[in-house]
């Protein structure tokens, strides 16, 4: 059925070396390669653009013993209504879908892929601008309108990571604010780039646009910024996203392979892949995998006149907040709301993170 929607590859494996990972990974050149024990798949969306990736992507070495990973070779249309079967279709058979896109919107097909097997959907957008407008516009650019403004509600939460202020349209942070999502802002990011982690685990589904990054570190983007992430930061988010056993599938987006003349862009976007697969290498079956080797700690929160419990993996060191709320069946996903060490702490001083204020006021 894939061969439907997807060309083979066309990129030659010669001079790759055995250590290297376009020779350890199952490429589809003539053949489709079996997803039966695939646990990752790549598809590219725009022939040179994902090529120059890939290129790039196949010369860094392969660690991961054991991992199975396919690329499937990029898509014979770049609409977005014919992107979203394929994504569905890795999705129902528990294949992990990378995808390569060169152009933001492109994560629509990733979203909407999602929501037909999950009907709340979390999604975390990192990205310098915040692709929305107040005043209803059409331009297809600002994709986020179809899922903020949809009638046929599938979206739980949205989170923004590395917003821009200066690119941002006057009244969003207070809308966002209205609806209890989450917004890290470049500066805050920066910062204290640990406290994403929570986060991004929050996430079912994770958009990267190469604008989140500064022009000098990520070139080939079609409308760059002086101001960014450095690739160092991406790569951390990168890996923050592939450990999280909650998230399902990830995208890099915005590469134009014709405004990168020295495959600077394509270096970088390869990298942050390579973090990502080393992310989802290591991950721990933490929640919601499992909640075996989580540790409860019960902290008396005077201000809401209640206990407030929280949850510490003995695999990860990582942390979680049980909403103390009555959940319906549909929210038992997003029970457990990921959060920090610094977000235990503040409690037991008898203060809630304003991250946690929201996540409870969703469920409220």
């Amino acid at each position: 059925m894939f061969q439907n929607w997807l060309h083979p590859l066309e990129l030659p494996e010669e001079g790759l070396n055995a250590h290297q990972l376009g020779r350890k990974i199952h490429l589809y050149t003539k053949r489709l390669p079996s997803l039966k024990e695939a646990r990752l798949a790549i598809i590219g969306i725009g022939d040179k653009d994902a090529g120059a990736i890939r290129e790039e992507l196949y010369q860094l070495s392969f660690p991961f013993k054991g991992l199975e990973i396919a690329d499937l070779g990029n898509v014979r249309k770049q609409d977005i209504s014919f992107i979203i079967p394929i994504i569905r279709e890795l999705l129902d058979g528990q294949v992990f879908p990378i995808i390569i896109g060169n152009q933001p919107q492109q994560a629509l097909a990733q979203y909407k892929a999602f929501q037909v097997l999950q009907k709340l959907v979390s999604l975390a957008v990192v990205d310098e601008r915040i692709r929305y407008s107040l005043d209803g516009s059409d331009n297809p650019g600002l994709f986020l309108r179809e899922i903020l403004d949809s009638k046929h509600a599938s979206l739980f939460h949205l989170s923004f990571i590395g917003c821009q202020a200066h690119y941002t349209e006057p009244g969003i942070f207070e809308y966002l604010d209205k609806r209890h999502f989450d917004y890290v802002r470049l500066g805050s990011a920066k910062a204290n780039l640990p406290e994403l982690e929570p986060i991004i685990r929050d996430a079912d589904l994770l958009s990267l646009n190469l604008s989140a990054l500064k022009h000098s570190e990520a070139p080939g983007q079609e409308d760059p910024g002086p101001s960014g992430f450095t690739v160092e930061e991406a790569c951390q988010a990168a890996r923050y996203a592939g450990m999280s056993d909650k998230l399902k599938a990830f995208g890099i987006y915005g590469y134009q392979q014709a405004l990168d003349d020295k495959k600077q862009g394509a270096k970088t976007a390869a990298l942050i892949i390579w973090y990502f697969i080393d992310g989802f290498f290591n991950r721990k079956g933490d929640f919601p995998v499992s909640t075996d080797g989580l540790v409860e700690y019960i902290v008396d929160f005077k201000k809401l006149d209640y206990q407030l419990t929280f949850w510490r993996s003995e695999r990860s060191g990582r942390w979680w907040m049980q909403v103390p709320l009555k959940t319906r069946a549909k929210y038992q996903r997003h029970y457990l709301v990921p959060c920090s060490y610094n977000d235990y702490k503040m409690a037991c001083q008898d203060e809630l993170p304003e991250r946690l204020v929201k996540a409870l006021a969703r469920f409220s």
